[in-house]
């Protein structure tokens, strides 16, 4: 009853693009326990996942849940193209968390075998079609989402909104990974640098933990499905009427602005 009250709560929250004070109900003590919250809240989104985030679990967290990434889902109408010098507005709750992340985006080729729980990099590179530049849009009503843990950002979709998708990467199985570099911008003020060295393992190593655990909850990826994989230059607050922008070294710039997050209507 709790799962399926705090799942409730939080799609409802979302939908009505309102605050929430205080995480609704009892916080997973396990991340199993987070990702049936999880399940429960994708079902009742009216939209269909088109992808998923891998967000890194940290200490003291990370001994008291013992694994060292997470996954939530990126909806279908959440990824959006972003075109040059375009600047792609994206939802912030007011009174709730916001912050956008430099990534990596792994585009797949094909289903992944559905039985298969294990993947090495190697073995997720086989799978990947294109990789792409983007901004996850981090997002949840939930102000304290991040302080409470793993657990809690877990439960609320891993605490995205959204995907902006940039160019593709051109030969970038042949690219070291000290090659792909980028910084972001807050106001035009640098707030963090970094590339896809960055990221523990490289980015397959992110790509290769979402085709697990994804697997392990009977929720395989399918061709087509784009996996974000975590924050390049950092997790960087920002607030509403403030406008980003990421510099992929070589590749091109994603530009963006938060703005106030409008009521979803179920479809």
């Amino acid at each position: 009853m709790d799962m399926e009250a705090v799942a409730e709560d939080f799609v409802r929250a979302r939908l009505n693009a309102e605050a929430l004070l205080d995480f609704p109900g009892t916080i997973p003590t396990t991340l199993n326990t987070a990702y049936a919250y999880q399940d429960r809240a994708i079902a009742l989104w009216p939209d269909n996942v088109a992808g998923w985030k891998v967000g890194r679990i940290g200490p003291p967290w990370l001994e008291r849940v013992g694994e060292d990434r997470l996954v939530g889902p990126i909806f279908r109408r959440g990824i959006r193209l972003a075109p040059p010098e375009a600047v792609i507005e994206f939802p912030v709750f007011k009174g709730g968390f916001a912050a956008i992340e430099a990534e990596y985006v792994f585009r797949l080729a094909a289903d992944a075998e559905p039985d298969k729980t294990l993947w090495t990099p190697e073995e997720a590179a086989q799978l990947v079609s294109t990789v792409h530049v983007g901004i996850e849009t981090a997002g949840s009503p939930l102000a304290a989402i991040n302080e409470l843990g793993p657990t809690v950002v877990v439960s609320d979709f891993g605490n995205n909104t959204g995907l902006l998708l940039g160019p593709a990467i051109a030969d970038w199985r042949r690219r070291p990974l000290e090659a792909l570099t980028c910084e972001t911008f807050i106001e035009n003020t640098p707030v963090g640098r970094g590339g896809a060295a960055s990221l523990p393992g490289g980015p397959l190593a992110a790509v290769a933990f979402a085709l697990g655990r994804c697997a392990r909850r009977g929720l395989p990826m399918k061709s087509g499905y784009v996996i974000s994989t975590g924050a390049a230059t950092g997790i960087h607050d920002i607030r509403i009427g403030q406008s980003a922008r990421v510099r992929f070294d070589g590749i091109g710039e994603i530009l963006c602005r938060a703005v106030p997050a409008a009521k979803v209507t179920r479809t």
